[in-house]
């Protein structure tokens, strides 16, 4: 599906609600918050993400900035390129959307890697993000806040969600969290920024465990 189309059939609609946004009422809306979609950690949830259409269009806004500020030195552009797709987060009720959204996300991130990195290229920084977005784009219902069945149906499991953050050097830390309100967001003091994850346990979830690896091979704790 383009983002030309808004609707992938009727059926769909009727029984999901589920309605595309425009390419270019995405672009304007992410206009309303452009100096966020312009930080490279700047963390952006769509609790109804689809294909991905504002996902794909906050990555490439993120993109361009890491290309702007790191595109001579391949391992600084890679390294920093890894922390814009762990800040992008989306839940969809329906699996072929998860797929789509997951592939469509990677893809966008693997041309500008490849464009920037050219022979510096490394499969296993690859692998590391097509891992990270198998645990930021989830199937599950926003509402709910649970995980999902083939047909769409609540079953007993909670979202959860993975927060990304490099802490020594190539070191990237994995610190998992179950969500009782997606929607429920805090400031962090410590950096002054927006963040889905601030407290190890409250009204937005609880911490289950950590992980810490190089970024490069953040796969190896699936």
């Amino acid at each position: 599906m383009t983002s030309n189309n808004q609707i992938k059939s009727k059926k769909r609609v009727r029984d999901h609600g589920e309605v595309f946004t425009s390419e270019r009422e995405v672009k304007a809306m992410c206009d309303l918050v452009k100096e966020e979609t312009e930080r490279i950690d700047s963390r952006f949830l769509e609790p109804a993400c689809g294909d991905g259409n504002f996902l794909a269009e906050i990555l490439t806004r993120k993109l361009e900035i890491v290309k702007k500020k790191y595109k001579k030195s391949p391992l600084d552009y890679e390294k920093n390129a890894v922390l814009a797709v762990s800040s992008i987060y989306g839940v969809d009720i329906l699996i072929d959307n998860v797929i789509a959204c997951r592939e469509r996300l990677f893809r966008l991130w693997d041309k500008a890697y490849s464009a920037v990195c050219k022979k510096e290229c490394n499969d296993e920084t690859r692998q590391a993000v097509r891992f990270i977005l198998s645990r930021n784009i989830v199937c599950g219902n926003a509402l709910t806040l649970l995980c999902v069945d083939e047909n769409g149906n609540d079953t007993t499991d909670p979202i959860v969600f993975s927060e990304w953050a490099f802490i020594t050097g190539n070191m990237l830390q994995r610190s998992d969290y179950t969500f009782a309100e997606l929607l429920n967001e805090s400031d962090s003091e410590e950096n002054n920024q927006t963040s889905l994850f601030d407290k190890q346990q409250n009204e937005e979830g609880i911490f289950l465990k950590k992980y810490v690896s190089h970024y490069r091979r953040v796969q190896e704790n699936g």
